[in-house]
C-alpha cells in the first residue's frame, strides 16, 4: 500500500531548502589519444602529453581524436536539457564533463554553476545518475533507499528524520506500491525496468540535489516506462531544479517535456535552443522532412545524415551533416554565446550566488561537518555496510544450488569412504586430501568474483563520497565469515562422522578448526586476485592456474618435487592443511607406527605404511610450522586485496 503523501508543511530538514543552480558550459573539447599497435585495434586512453615519448614508432603510432568539439550551451532552474545524438555522438562525455567527473589534460571550456566554477558545494548539490542502475539486486527498493540515506545524508540528523526523507521520496516518485519489492537485475527477477530506473534517481533525490544529471535513464525501457521516467523528471524540475539528461530515441510525447535540446553528431554541436523551436530552426535552412513525423526521430536522423528532406535522399544531397555544423556556427552559435553572456543572467546568477552563500552559512556549513563526520566516525559506516552486506549476501551464499552442491558432496564422500579403518592409510590420505582440495578450491573460486563483480557500486558510492574504502573492506571480511564458514561446517559434520574418522571430539574440533583456516585462507586468496586482476574472466582463469599448482604440490600426488620447483609447495594452502589433517589424525605417528609393526617412525623401511610415517607424519614441516604459514597467509592474502583495492581510482 502507498505510503501517504507527506505533510508539505512538516517537510524533512534536508528537502525543505531550495538552492537554484544555473550551469553554462562553453566550448567544452575532450580530446583522447588514439593508440596503434602493429596496425591492430585501436586502445582509447586519456589524453596526456608526452605520455607515450620514446616509444617505437615502427611498432606504435598515436593519433589524437577529438570526442568533443566546442559545446557550448546552458541549462537553467526549473527547466529540463535533454542532449540528443545517435550512439558515439559524446553525450556521455559531455555529462560527465559539465559534472565534475571528468579529468585530465583534454579536457578544455569553461564550465560554470551560478558564475562560478564547480566548487565541493556545488558538486554535493550535483546528483549523477548513470546510464547502468548500480543496484544491489536482493535488497528492496525500500533497504536500497534506507541504507543509502543512513551512509549519505548528514549525521545531524536523526535516524527518524532520514526515514522521513526516505518516505517522502518513495512518495514523491511513485515507489509506494513497489517498495517492498528487490530490485532485481537481468539475473534476478525484481521490479520492473522503469522502477528501477526510477530507484536509481531516488537515491540522488534524497540528496535533494539541485542539479540533476542523467545518463540515458530511458535507455532499454518501453514507451510507457520511458514517459513515466521523464513525467518523473518534469515534476523534479518543477520543484526549482536543474535536469539536464541525454535520451537516445525519446518518443514524441517525452519530447515536449524538454524545454531546451542540444542536438550532438561526432562531437559537433548541430543545434541548441527550446525543442519546440527546433523544427521551424530546420525549416528556416532548408531542411523540412518529406511527412509528418516525431522531432526527436528528425534531429536524430539529421544528427545520422541519413535524413530525407524534400523528397531527396542523403545520396542526392550530399553533406547534410557538414552543412547543419556550418549553419551552427554562422547561426545559432553567437546567440548561444550572448545568452550566456547576458547582463541579466549575470544579474540573476548574482542573486544565486547570494542565496547559495545564505545557505552555505546554514545548511552548506552542516554539510561540510557531515562530510568530516562521515570519514571520522569510521564504525557507523562499518555497521551500515555490514548490515547491508549480510542481506544483501545471504541470498547468494545460501542459495539453493550452492547449498545443494555442499550436502551432495558431502554425502558422496561420506558414502564412498564409509567407515574406514585406522589402518587403511591410502584411502584415508586421499579422503584428507579431497576435503584439503574441495574447500580450497570452492572458496577461491566464489571469492574471486566478489570484487569485480561490486566495483562498479562501490566506485559510484565512494565518489559519492558515502564511505571510505577501509570501511567497506572490513565490513565485506567480517560479513563473509557467517556466510563462509557455515556451509563447511555442515560439510565436516557430516563426512567426518560417515567416514569414522578419529572419535575423539578433541580431534574433530581440530578438524574443524583447520579446515575453517583453510576456508578462510583460500578466500582471501581468491579476494586478492579478484582485486589485482579486476577481471572476472581473467581472475577466474588465474585463480585456476594458481590452484592447480597448489594441488600438484599439495603432497599427496608428488612427494620428491625438483629443487628447481620445490618452493612452490612452500606457498599452497593446499599442502598446509593436508599436512594439518594427517597430523590431527594420526598424530606423531608412534600410534600408527606400531600398528604396522615398524621398529621406529624414523626408521627406513620397505613397508608402505611405515614409509608414509616417515615422510608424512614426522618428516618435512611440524604442525607448528603449518600453522603459522597459514596465518601468515591469512593476513598477507587480504593486505593484498586491500592495497590492490586502493590503487584503482576508477
Amino acid at each position: 500500500m502507498d505510503a501517504p503523501p507527506p505533510d508539505p508543511k512538516r517537510r524533512p530538514p534536508l528537502l525543505s531548502s531550495s538552492f537554484p543552480i544555473t550551469l553554462k558550459f562553453m566550448d567544452v573539447t575532450y580530446r583522447a589519444k588514439i593508440v596503434n599497435k602493429h596496425g591492430g585495434r585501436s586502445i582509447r586512453r586519456m589524453f596526456a602529453p608526452s605520455s607515450h615519448q620514446g616509444t617505437n614508432p615502427d611498432t606504435t603510432s598515436l593519433r589524437e581524436r577529438t570526442i568533443l568539439n566546442g559545446i557550448t550551451g546552458m541549462a537553467s532552474p526549473g527547466q529540463i536539457l535533454a542532449v540528443l545524438g545517435p550512439s558515439g555522438s559524446g553525450k556521455s562525455t559531455l555529462l560527465n564533463a559539465i559534472s565534475g567527473r571528468l579529468k585530465g589534460d583534454g579536457l578544455a571550456g569553461t564550465v560554470l554553476a551560478n558564475g562560478a566554477k564547480l566548487s565541493k558545494t556545488i558538486l554535493r548539490r550535483t546528483g549523477f545518475v548513470s546510464q547502468d542502475d548500480l543496484l544491489y539486486p536482493h535488497l528492496t527498493v525500500r533497504e536500497t533507499l534506507v541504507f543509502c540515506s543512513l551512509l549519505r545524508l548528514p549525521t545531524s540528523l536523526s535516524k527518524k528524520e532520514k526515514m522521513e526523507v526516505v518516505d517522502s521520496v518513495i512518495s514523491e516518485l511513485g515507489l509506494g506500491k513497489c517498495e517492498n519489492t528487490i530490485v532485481g537485475n537481468s539475473f534476478v527477477r525484481g521490479v520492473s525496468g522503469g522502477e528501477r530506473k526510477r530507484v536509481s534517481i531516488a537515491r540522488e533525490v534524497l540528496m535533494n540535489p539541485s542539479l540533476l544529471i542523467l545518463d540515458e535513464p530511458t535507455s532499454g525501457l518501453d514507451s510507457t516506462a520511458a514517459q513515466r521516467v521523464v513525467k518523473t523528471l518534469r515534476s523534479l524540475a518543477q520543484k526549482g531544479k536543474t535536469v539536464v539528461t541525454s535520451v537516445h530515441q525519446p518518443s514524441s510525447q517525452a519530447y515536449q517535456e524538454f524545454d531546451a535540446v542540444l542536438l550532438l553528431s561526432d562531437g559537433k554541436c548541430l543545434y541548441f535552443g527550446k525543442g519546440s523551436d527546433a523544427m521551424s530552426y530546420f525549416e528556416s535552412i532548408g531542411l523540412t522532412p518529406s511527412f509528418p513525423v516525431n522531432p526527436a526521430d528528425f534531429l536524430l536522423d539529421l544528427a545520422n545524415d541519413v535524413c530525407q528532406v524534400n523528397g531527396i535522399g542523403e545520396r542526392d544531397r550530399p553533406n547534410i551533416k557538414q552543412n547543419l555544423v556550418r549553419s551552427y556556427h554562422t547561426t545559432l552559435a553567437p546567440k548561444v554565446k550572448a545568452a550566456c553572456k547576458d547582463s541579466s543572467a549575470k544579474n540573476t546568477n548574482h542573486l544565486i550566488k547570494n542565496r547559495c552563500s545564505s545557505e552555505e552559512r546554514g545548511y552548506g556549513h552542516r554539510s561540510n561537518t557531515r562530510d568530516k563526520i562521515s570519514f571520522s566516525n569510521w564504525f557507523n559506516q562499518f555497521s551500515i555496510l555490514l548490515h547491508r552486506s549480510l542481506k544483501e549476501r545471504r541470498h547468494e551464499s545460501f542459495n539453493t544450488l550452492r547449498v545443494s552442491q555442499v550436502v551432495a558432496s558431502a554425502l558422496l564422500a561420506g558414502s564412498l569412504w564409509w567407515h574406514s579403518h585406522y589402518t587403511n592409510i591410502q584411502d584415508r590420505l586421499g579422503l584428507l586430501f579431497f576435503i584439503s582440495i574441495f574447500w580450497g578450491v570452492f572458496p577461491a573460486f566464489n571469492s574471486v568474483f566478489a570484487f569485480p563483480q561490486e566495483r562498479p557500486i562501490v566506485t559510484k558510492e565512494r565518489a559519492s563520497g558515502m564511505y571510505t574504502l577501509s570501511s567497506y573492506f572490513t565490513a565485506r571480511i567480517v560479513g563473509d565469515l557467517p556466510m563462509e564458514l557455515l556451509l563447511p561446517t555442515v560439510f565436516l559434520i557430516v563426512t567426518y562422522w560417515m567416514c569414522g574418522l578419529e572419535t575423539d571430539l578433541w580431534a574433530f574440533l581440530l578438524t574443524l578448526l583447520v579446515l575453517l583456516g583453510h576456508v578462510l585462507v583460500c578466500q582471501g586468496l581468491g579476494l586478492a586476485l579478484g582485486a589485482a586482476i579486476m577481471d572476472a574472466k581473467q581472475a577466474s582463469t588465474a585463480a585456476a592456474v594458481t590452484m592447480l599448482a597448489f594441488v600438484i604440490t599439495g603432497g599427496y600426488y608428488v612427494h620428491k618435487v625438483p629443487s628447481c620447483m620445490g618452493w612452490i609447495k612452500y606457498t599452497s594452502t593446499i599442502f598446509y592443511c593436508y599436512r594439518l589433517l594427517i597430523s590431527v589424525q594420526y598424530g606423531d605417528g608412534n600410534r600408527i607406527s606400531h600398528l604396522l609393526g615398524c621398529s621406529h617412525p624414523h626408521r627406513q623401511t620397505a613397508g608402505a605404511g611405515c614409509k608414509f610415517v616417515e615422510d608424512d607424519v614426522v618428516g618435512q614441516i611440524s604442525p607448528l610450522g603449518s600453522t603459522a604459514a597459514m596465518l601468515l597467509m591469512l593476513v598477507v592474502y587480504r593486505l593484498l586485496a586491500y592495497l590492490a583495492l586502493k590503487r584503482i581510482k576508477g
